[in-house]
């Protein structure tokens, strides 16, 4: 199943910095476009490296938060299910992920990306 999202700007994935476990970072991309419905530029992942975090509930190799634009459509269920496509995403590269999905409102996002280059 394919969800029909036009814009899914930034995935954060955070792992700890002893982690040696690879996070094909571009691989995990067009797994989530594919999910998302979405294109490579509209689909920003960035890894964090971390020296430690609090681990008491889960115990997961990556936290992946995404920001997303809220529209009425991405109702909870719809999100939630996108969601676990992701969780599945990372557990296809051998990866235990603990996700968070936070919407923002459109009319409060900006951005000013970098000029395209020339070639």
């Amino acid at each position: 199943m394919v969800l029909n999202y036009p814009s899914m700007p930034l995935v954060k994935v955070f792992a700890r910095i002893g982690m040696t476990k690879p996070i094909p970072l571009a691989l995990l991309q067009s797994k989530l476009c594919a999910i998302w419905s979405t294109k490579p530029d509209t689909t920003k992942l960035i890894l964090l490296r971390s020296e430690d975090w609090t681990s008491d509930s889960f115990d997961e190799d990556c936290y992946v938060d995404i920001r997303a634009y809220g529209k009425a459509e991405r109702t909870r269920e719809f999100v939630l299910d996108g969601m676990k496509q992701v969780q599945q995403a990372f557990a296809e590269e051998n990866l235990v992920a603990n996700v968070r999905l936070e919407t923002y409102d459109g009319e409060r996002y900006f951005h000013v990306p970098p000029p395209k280059a020339s070639t």
